[in-house]
């Protein structure tokens, strides 16, 4: 698992502690298959280590966002989810009507980036951005 191994590295290298619980947090990051909230991580954890605390979860949670190992997205239904760095950056349609989540390529919007640049002198920094409205079947 590469993004354990890369995260692993960087906080070693930060002078950051690789304890057991912010192991199997970042082990439960890897193997998401999406995005995740706290609350999903913390029951996959306590699982395995019934001594876990949900507060430990966010605080590695925000270690991690602060590093750069995550990015934080809301998705609308009241929980950031959590994403690792190492899966690519991507952006979101999510529809208001059926929940559906719509994941959009970084290439799709980069001229919109390229755009804003040009007009504004703005240099964009977005790692996860969600679009809320209505999907094709629910704009029927």
């Amino acid at each position: 698992m590469a993004y354990l191994h890369d995260t692993t590295e960087t906080l070693q290298k930060l002078g950051y502690r690789l304890t057991p619980q912010r192991l199997m947090i970042l082990e439960a990051v890897g193997r998401a298959e999406g995005h995740t909230s706290a609350e999903e991580i913390y029951e996959q954890v306590h699982i395995r280590y019934p001594y876990m605390n949900i507060s430990t979860v966010y605080r590695t949670l925000d270690l991690l966002e602060a590093l750069g190992q995550v990015t934080k997205t809301d998705m609308g239904d009241g929980r950031v989810r959590y994403h690792g760095m190492g899966k690519g950056h991507h952006h979101h349609l999510v529809c208001q009507k059926c929940g559906a989540i719509i994941d959009v390529d970084e290439e799709f919007l980069s001229s919109l980036w390229k755009e804003i640049m040009r007009q504004y002198g703005f240099k964009v920094e977005m790692n996860h951005l969600a679009f809320f409205g209505l999907c094709r079947d629910c704009s029927r």
